[in-house]
């Protein structure tokens, strides 16, 4: 019984050690988070196998696993480019990007936990300062924001697709001019859009005229065919017509027939 102390001290150490070595070997990765194991007497990174996915995990207390974040992120950004004659321009872009899952390994081994801000951000800033450079501030006001974007994006894809990164979209929420620059831009455009008014309305009129020119010559023309095909005959004809027709009437008359101008009836009454 006086030994038991002595025996149990070294077996309550025993546990204790035994549940530290538990808890230094097991690892939790979260939701939306893949593990990067390193073997300190293995090689090191881990390259040539899956990193670890969700959840848990037994890992050797001697080796180290780094927990990436492997969801789609955002990177926003804003710098001072350079246009195509030389003004500054102020550029506010947003990229969203994430690791290559299947390479985290090689991201981890070559670029390290602040890929971010060393391999993603120059990438943009680089791509940026490239694509803005080929255009006038007038263009990177007006038309070419769409195609610049999609530029910015196309370049910075070619440099992180050799870097482990996904790049799944590049916005370019807003360009910001001189301002001298940008009231010149806005006064010109004004001035363009009032030339495109009044070039429409001349044009509008010049129509309206046309087109009441041809009318009119379409009137002249069947008025000298009508004037043409009424000879006297036709007119006797039709006067003949209307008198047989008024003499049907209701309404009382006296019709003299062949007593008016050319022989044609009189009508002395309509009562």
């Amino acid at each position: 019984m006086e030994r038991l102390p002595k025996i149990g001290l070294p077996v309550i150490i025993g546990i204790v050690l035994l549940i530290i070595l538990i808890f230094k070997s097991t690892t939790s990765i979260d939701s939306g988070k893949a593990g990067v194991l390193y073997k300190r007497f293995g090689g090191g990174v881990v390259t040539d196998e899956p990193p670890l996915g969700e959840g848990f995990h037994w890992v050797l207390p001697w080796n180290k696993v780094y927990v990436y974040n492997v969801r789609q992120q955002e990177l926003s950004e804003k710098m001072q480019v350079l246009s195509s004659n030389g003004l500054q321009i102020g550029l506010d872009a947003t990229a969203w990007h994430q690791p290559v899952r299947e390479q985290l390994g090689a991201l981890h081994q070559e670029k390290g936990e602040g890929y971010i801000a060393d391999v993603i951000l120059p990438a943009i800033r680089s791509a940026a300062r490239s694509v803005v450079g080929r255009y006038t501030p007038e263009q990177l006001y007006s038309t070419k924001r769409d195609a610049i974007q999609e530029e910015i994006y196309d370049e910075t894809k070619k440099i992180l697709d050799e870097q482990y990164v996904q790049l799944n979209e590049v916005l370019v929420r807003d360009i910001t001019l001189p301002p001298t620059i940008k009231t010149a831009i806005e006064t010109k455009l004004k001035q363009e859009q009032e030339t495109l008014e009044y070039e429409f309305r001349l044009e509008k009129a010049e129509k309206e005229a046309e087109r009441q020119r041809i009318d009119a010559e379409g009137k002249a023309a069947a008025n000298r065919i009508l004037s043409a095909s009424l000879t006297d005959k036709v007119l006797q004809e039709k006067g003949i017509q209307a008198t047989i027709e008024l003499s049907k009437s209701q309404n009382s008359k006296v019709i003299v027939i062949g007593s008016g101008k050319d022989g044609m009836p009189i009508i002395l009454g309509n009562q």
